[in-house]
């Protein structure tokens, strides 16, 4: 060991400076690292012996550009001690100039040295001084020997420019990271006066150190009728305020203003980025934070190797949180070894102006990284749902229905309307429903018009205003959906049993029914109240459509369904049933086409399971003609309740909003639109919807698909609002094409519904009155109910997310043919493209240019990289290699293979790969690609051939007379067989056909 000695200069309290001197020893058999000495033991780690020159950066080199320097291109760099010291503690920096030349000699003179650094000074003194030792400045060293890697020296580019703004920022905030916020008094003057504007900050996930905007909001928090966001460029403008934070925003003069990066990045897959690359747009820096949203954050901590400079008893640690858009935390744990494989929940306690990154402090594992319950729990976490069970207070509340001691119809509830025995009452859901809200009715009365009944759960009979129950469905707001489970609002002796309307069982509800006249199916009066009701059939989706279809092989497979073989009278009663409903909601769709409603498209995905959370499928959610009839029908009730509940209530009631879009949203379908010959008309929902219609190619239905998509992207969130809080010309739904809307028809798993079902009955003089909420406490309640649907959405497609990639991760993308798809190109990018894949319902990136400057080629049918470039236009992206051009246009369709990314800080991602230019097209594919559009021939099947006519004509005799009383009872059957019946639905069918 050598000693030698360090002599420090300290600071007392008082301002005395006193001189110390420490003793410092030196150990001699640290190796130098160089296969090339033959002093030092050859042991341990070496640099590598085909290496050209050692590269030793300084201390101020080394702090600034820690990320480059960590690149693993970049090979033989030798740290000095003194340089980590420096950094390490922030002492002065010191010249290395000495250490760099020892160096050089200690090798024998075998290997050149080349000092980097960043001040000119020392390159003036020092870059002749010594041969074999170079001194040259990082960007120089960077350029003259690693000109290939344009990912270290953009990187470079960047910390230096950042540098620079914080030097400058540092000069007018007196050596602070980022300037003080303004006092709110001064904020909120601001406000009002116009210099400010207020809006919630978003972070761009994809480019989350440089992009984020702020949508801006009057006084009231209502968006504004500006027609920009404004952006937020870089992190000094964004001055730390958080994703999700509510800013106030000095608008900067143009002479500042930005504009949008068009390129992907890594993990892109924002589908309404436009690209405005060469289009600057309104830019602004944040002044202050009106209202933080600091939350729980799930995040990861550094593995071991990223750790080990610090030393065991470091405790201060940055983590990376799950979330893109949130920046690392400074947290100080002695745990940061034993959980660097979990993730993490923490929180944010504090942002000083002094410091690059928040601090805050860990609060619990969650589970190791990758496990499903600890990603699960994850998605939770990040959007703030709280799954705690059920309290003992609130079961308390609940009624029993066991086999000891049933659940019945109480004696007290005589005053409700009994449905009983004179209505058909069926419900139609997806397969394995256990929470049926809704179920339906259609018979013909005695006037000859039709009635129309929608019957919902009455949740409010079990759920009293303030309960318990209440409050906790007050706050969780919503049921949760996710891949492979719920969180229900309601317990589930309610959600999935007394307020189930299940087969067979008496039920409360709240019903509306309407008078129709039996040839337009008008509306001719409605009522409303509570009801008692008993389903005859929990029909599923696919079942229903098989029997509208003339299918009769559910007979045979549902338990439900097996009586009606040997009923014939009731079989067509049901029959009848659905293919009335039918007809009415195509008319009722019709009259609100008429106004403009909107036929949007939106990816569903349902994840099919096997055992043990085993994924066998990803199957698309393939449209059928019966969604659109339940579907109708429920519009249907919630537009007529919402009139009925601003009449009687207009400063108070609970409605629903769709905002008209913003028309720069549109931009994108337009040009994508115009690049297939059509023109899309945007001024109204009307115009909107003419113009998709006829936007049909038809040698590929997936080019309408995806022009809707498109519109539905642009569109506005609809929210949840107090009438008192806006005027009537706001209330309307965009969408739907109505003045007024609303939810009545899920209270088991909304809690707007259970809000909205008290509302109606005090309206109808059927509830109380005393518990309904004014104008100001409804509209805070609408806020968070609003909040909790967004929360509840992310939750369910990152939920999804999650599934298809672990659906894919076991997979060998090489040699396995399911991850090997036909996909769709719907936006150009300028170094790739965004893709559809119809099969699995996935949207995401594809790269023709890689971060190393090579393009995608497409040489005898197989992808390579080669030296290229790429052209873009509007409506393609043309790949230019050598003498060969290959070109791709908007809606062309490719072959893709899908591979999974993993990270260790986030979410795996898919990662698409064209592998092909050509369209890939499999017996299996063939539904997906195929018309979504119901085929008319499908309508009749086998059922209508002589076999089976032969049986029912059999019947045909007994029937008629069971059929005639029950005409007589019911006003319902209007057929004499199941026969005659299925002829007319095949006549009509035909009818369809001929008319198409």
């Amino acid at each position: 060991m050598l000693k030698t000695e360090r002599i420090l200069h300290l600071k007392t309290q008082r301002g005395r400076t006193l001189r110390a001197v420490r003793e410092h020893y030196l150990r001699e058999d640290v190796s130098c690292g160089s296969p090339r000495c033959q002093s030092c033991a050859r042991d341990g780690k070496l640099l590598s012996e085909e290496l050209t020159h050692y590269v030793v950066p300084d201390c101020q080199v080394l702090q600034d550009y820690q990320e480059v320097l960590e690149s693993t291109d970049l090979r033989g760099i030798v740290f000095m001690q003194t340089a980590c010291q420096a950094v390490q503690h922030q002492r002065g920096r010191r010249c290395i100039y000495n250490s760099c030349v020892w160096y050089y000699q200690h090798c024998h003179a075998m290997v050149p040295i080349i000092m980097v650094t960043e001040r000119e000074e020392i390159i003036r003194r020092y870059s002749n001084e010594t041969e074999g030792v170079y001194v040259l400045s990082f960007k120089n060293y960077l350029e003259t020997f690693w000109p290939d890697l344009k990912g270290a020296q953009e990187l470079y580019e960047s910390i230096r420019q950042a540098l620079f703004e914080r030097e400058a920022d540092s000069r007018e905030s007196n050596g602070k990271e980022y300037q003080e916020h303004l006092p709110l008094q001064v904020l909120e003057a601001g406000i009002k006066s116009g210099r400010y504007k207020q809006g919630v900050l978003s972070v761009n996930k994809h480019r989350s150190q440089m992009e984020a905007f702020v949508r801006l909001q009057g006084l009231a928090g209502k968006d504004t009728d500006l027609q920009s966001d404004v952006l937020i460029h870089g992190n000094k403008a964004r001055n730390r305020a958080i994703h999700g934070d509510l800013v106030a925003v000095e608008i900067l003069p143009k002479c500042d203003w930005k504009g949008r990066i068009g390129a992907l990045c890594e993990h892109e897959a924002d589908e309404r980025a436009v690209d405005t690359q060469s289009e600057v747009m309104m830019t602004g820096r944040i002044v202050g934070v009106l209202q933080r949203n600091w939350r729980d954050f799930v995040a990861t901590f550094p593995s071991k190797e990223e750790t080990q400079t610090q030393g065991k008893n470091a405790q201060k640690v940055l983590v990376t949180p799950w979330d893109y858009r949130i920046p690392k935390i400074r947290i100080s744990t002695q745990q940061a070894e034993a959980l660097q494989a979990y993730r993490v929940v923490v929180r944010i306690d504090s942002w000083e102006s002094s410091s690059l990154y928040p601090n805050g402090h860990f609060v619990r594992a969650l589970g190791r990284i990758g496990d499903l319950e600890a990603e699960i729990g994850t998605i939770l976490v990040e959007n703030t749902i709280s799954m705690n069970p059920f309290s003992e207070a609130q079961l308390a509340e609940m009624p029993t229905n066991s086999p000891e001691n049933p659940w019945r119809v109480a004696p007290e509830e005589c005053d409700r309307r009994d449905l009983r025995e004179t209505h058909l009452v069926f419900s139609i859901d997806p397969i394995g429903c256990e929470d049926v809200d809704d179920a339906l009715s259609i018979r013909v009365l005695k006037s000859g018009h039709l009635e129309l009944g929608v019957h919902i759960a009455d949740v409010t009979h079990f759920v009293k205003p303030n309960s318990y129950t209440d409050m906790e469905a007050k706050a969780r707001a919503t049921t949760y959906y996710l891949a492979d489970r719920r969180f229900d609002m309601l317990p589930h002796i309610l959600s999935a049993d007394l307020c189930s309307l299940l087969g067979g069982v008496d039920r409360y509800a709240v019903s509306v029914m309407w008078e129709l006249d039996s040839a337009s199916y008008e509306i001719r009066r409605a009522w409303y109240g509570r009801t008692i009701i008993r389903s005859s059939y929990k029909l599923s989706y696919e079942v229903a459509q098989q029997l509208l279809d003339g299918n009769l092989e559910p007979l045979g497979t549902e338990p439900e369904l097996k009586s009606l073989s040997q009923d014939s009278v009731q079989l067509d009663r049901l029959l009848w049933a659905i293919r009335k409903l039918t007809e009415v909601a195509q008319a009722i769709r019709s009259r609100r086409d008429i106004h403009g409603a909107l036929e949007l498209e939106g990816v569903e995905v349902r994840v099919q399971l096997g055992e043990e959370h085993s994924i066998d499928d990803l199957v698309p959610k393939q449209p059928l003609q019966v969604h659109e009839t339940i579907a109708e029908c429920m519009i249907l009730a919630n537009h007529w309740v919402a009139k009925k509940i601003w009449e009687s209530y207009p400063q108070q009631a609970l409605l629903r909003l769709h905002p008209p879009p913003r028309q720069e949203f549109f931009k994108e379908l337009k040009e994508s639109a115009q690049a297939k010959g059509f023109s899309i008309d945007t001024r109204t929902n009307k115009t909107l919807a003419d113009s998709l219609d006829k936007a049909n190619d038809p040698s590929d239905p997936l080019v309408n698909r995806l022009l809707r998509a498109m519109a539905t992207q642009a569109m506005s969130n609809a929210q949840y609002f107090s009438t008192g809080s806006c005027s009537e010309d706001h209330f309307s739904h965009y969408g739907l094409a109505l003045d007024k809307y609303t939810h009545f028809t899920s209270p088991i798993r909304r809690y707007a519904d259970i809000i909205v079902h008290r509302l109606l009955l005090a309206a109808v003089n059927n509830g109380p009155r005393e518990h309904l909420l004014g104008n100001k406490d409804l509209e805070e309640l609408c806020r968070h109910i609003n909040s909790r649907n967004r929360a509840a959405q992310h939750c369910q497609k990152q939920s999804t997310e999650l599934f298809q990639c672990m659906f894919f991760r076991d997979k060998d993308p090489e040699n396995d043919q399911r991850c090997i798809c036909d996909a769709i190109i719907y936006s150009i990018r300028t170094n790739g493209v965004l893709l559809f894949i119809p099969r699995y319902g996935i949207k995401g990136p594809a790269y023709l240019k890689n971060t190393d400057g090579l393009v995608l080629s497409f040489p005898d049918d197989c992808s390579k990289w080669t030296i290229g470039s790429l052209q873009r236009r509007p409506d393609r992206i043309t790949v230019i290699s050598g003498a060969e051009e290959t070109s791709f246009c908007l809606f062309d369709h490719v072959t893709v293979r899908i591979r999974i990314q993993t990270f260790r800080f986030h979410t795996d991602g898919i990662r698409l790969e064209i592998v092909s230019n050509k369209p890939h097209i499999t017996q299996e594919e063939q539904p997906s690609i195929a018309s979504t559009n119901h085929p008319r021939n499908d309508l009749v099947r086998e059922v209508t051939r002589t076999a089976m006519e032969a049986q029912l004509a059999k019947e045909e005799q007994a029937a008629g007379k069971r059929a005639g009383k029950q005409l007589q009872e019911y006003q319902q059957t209007q057929g004499a067989s199941l026969y005659s019946l299925l002829q007319e639905v095949h006549e009509l069918a035909l009818l369809d056909v001929a008319g198409q």
